[in-house]
């Protein structure tokens, strides 16, 4: 295969990029080469506001053809949250056909070495980049999010995240030198000379399975490690938002032809509808890796059932915050309703259950009730979400009927001390549009301890009241040891009570977020610089992203001879 683009142009074009990825996963300061302001686009190749809406209106009702080996029919039936039938459809794969075309190009895929992979995944990250504004709309549309938030989560901070995996598997795969001289003294008789090579060699075929909310930001951490460690990679989407990792695949597999290298080393596996294909997939013997985001259940099926794979997962958590004292009262009020309120709480970092002592809380504002503290967050949550337009910019769309029947299954659980409305979008008429609720639960009473040791993804949280501090630190283990959270808050002003929950979080492994009160949130985490998840509690079996993340998608084989 001729390429159109050298591993020196490319080496060029974007080593100083893997430098500073580099750097920035080793300081832990803010960095991106991805600009998060729409404003951004339009000049070096990358298409602005108009014409990334343009090319994506244009691919609705098209055939997406990927140009893959063994494709037997077309499939589609995608419809956007927001009411819009997408009408795009994909190829649906022969397995017996494209997984061996998948293998075939492993070798030479191989033996680029890591540097020449990371500059490939570097490459198509920019491609992506340059088309964000059209991503952004294939996110919207198949997620949910509002406008800005598809495009800054589904297309820089998705691309952040992707590049660094890349890092990160660059640094695991150059911990061991390519070769070595070994001589080891014998005394009076000759030494012992060896030469040894060492080669990073893939596991095989990585699997993304993934999910309907956040299919980029998701996606492209497992997508770019496997890729990056020399491994092809097969997407297989969420029905419901395959777009947005179709496109993806594409670029792919242009800039691997581009680079001389089989474009089928990444394809795409869209489904029928019900067809399910994500658990013939996780068995196939082909399959080495799993990177799967979504529900507990079949994140415990494969970690269970798919033996010969590496599988990596995020799965469900009951996110709390600790709420005991704070010196910034209406801070603390204003960061949480963001919290609850952003992307109608369908992430999986939203907060759900808030532990509030029953005798109240101590306040820069003077002490405050239980009932004042859940009465306030309530009136901070309408004031956010009071004008229409600044809601609908903020909640997205439900993105599944799941979703709306537990928000308002929710109201029948507790004393409602926020009810959900329903919101028009005057652009989409279509999307069903609702503000959060809340509920107000006794943590001392069995009946409420099912609501909030359950997760219930989507806007609902549940105020629970509880004996003390050292109660909620309790409750707070308990909840993160067996349920797993993603992310765990607190807000104190009492270096005991902040040590009690730090020592939970460590102990539990669970991330946490003191005290915040301005424009960063709980729920919102940065690439190169935080950790998702971390790995160690049941949410998630992986962290996003970490040495762990990436070492173990490929094995360094060596081989020795006689100098």
């Amino acid at each position: 295969m001729t390429a159109a683009l050298s591993a020196h142009e490319l080496i060029a074009r974007h080593r100083s990029t893997l430098d500073q990825a580099l750097e920035a996963i080793r300081t832990r300061a803010y960095w991106s080469p991805h600009p998060e302001h729409p404003k951004a686009y339009g000049e070096n190749g990358s298409l602005d506001a108009a014409a990334g809406k343009a090319a994506f209106d244009a691919l609705l009702g098209t055939r997406l053809d990927l140009g893959q080996p063994g494709t037997d029919d077309w499939v589609g039936g995608e419809t956007s949250p927001y009411g819009i039938d997408l009408g795009v459809t994909y190829p649906h794969a022969d397995l017996d056909v494209l997984l061996p075309a998948m293998k075939a190009g492993q070798r030479a895929w191989r033996d680029a070495g890591a540097e020449q992979r990371a500059v490939v995944c570097v490459e198509i990250l920019k491609r992506i980049s340059d088309r964000t504004h059209e991503f952004a709309h294939a996110v919207m549309h198949t997620s949910g999010q509002a406008f800005m938030m598809a495009f800054q989560a589904g297309g820089p901070h998705a691309q952040d995240r992707g590049l660094e995996a890349v890092a990160y598997a660059y640094v695991e795969q150059v911990r061991t030198p390519d070769n070595a001289e070994w001589t080891k003294p014998q005394g009076k008789r000759d030494p012992l000379a060896m030469t040894k090579q060492f080669t990073p060699v893939p596991r095989g075929i990585g699997l993304v399975i993934g999910c309907n909310t956040f299919p980029t930001w998701n996606g492209y951490p497992g997508l770019f490690a496997s890729l990056a460690t020399g491994n092809a990679v097969l997407v297989k989407p969420h029905p419901r938002a395959v777009l947005p990792l179709a496109l993806t695949v594409q670029v792919a597999r242009e800039v691997l032809a581009e680079t001389g290298f089989d474009p089928n080393l990444v394809a795409l596996a869209a489904e029928r509808p019900g067809e399910g294909i994500a658990k013939t997939l996780a068995l196939r013997p082909e399959i080495r890796i799993i990177d799967y985001t979504g529900s507990t259940a079949f994140g415990d099926w494969l970690e269970a059932n798919a033996r010969q794979a590496q599988v990596y997962t995020e799965k469900a958590g009951v996110n709390t915050v600790v709420v005991h004292s704070t010196p910034d009262y209406k801070g603390m009020l204003s960061n949480l309703a963001f919290s609850l309120s952003l992307y109608s709480g369908q992430m999986c970092t939203t907060p759900q259950n808030l532990l509030v002592p029953r005798e109240g809380i101590a306040t820069d504002q003077g002490p405050k009730s239980y009932d004042e503290v859940v009465a306030d967050l309530a009136r901070a949550v309408d004031g956010l979400l009071g004008d229409d337009a600044r809601a609908n910019a903020l909640l997205g769309a439900i993105v599944n009927p799941d979703v709306k029947a537990r928000l308002e299954a929710a109201a029948g659980l507790g004393e409602v001390a926020l009810a959900s409305r329903e919101i028009t979008n005057p652009d989409f008429p279509g999307a069903v549009v609702r503000t959060p609720v809340i509920v107000k639960l006794d943590g001392a009473k069995p009946d409420a301890e099912a609501a909030y040791m359950s997760e219930c993804f989507g806007p609902v949280s549940f105020a629970v009241a509880v004996d003390s501090a050292a109660d909620a630190a309790e409750l707070l283990r308990r909840t993160v040891r067996e349920k797993g959270a993603m992310t765990v808050g607190a807000y104190t002003t009492d270096p005991e009570v902040e040590q009690a929950v730090q020592e939970v979080c460590l102990e539990e492994a669970a991330q946490l977020s003191l005290n915040l009160t301005g424009g960063v949130y709980v729920n919102q985490t940065a690439a190169f610089s935080d950790f998702h998840g971390s790995g160690g509690n049941p949410a998630a079996s992986a962290a996003l992203c970490d040495g762990a993340f990436v070492a173990n998608r490929f094995r360094v084989v060596e081989v020795r001879r006689e100098a």
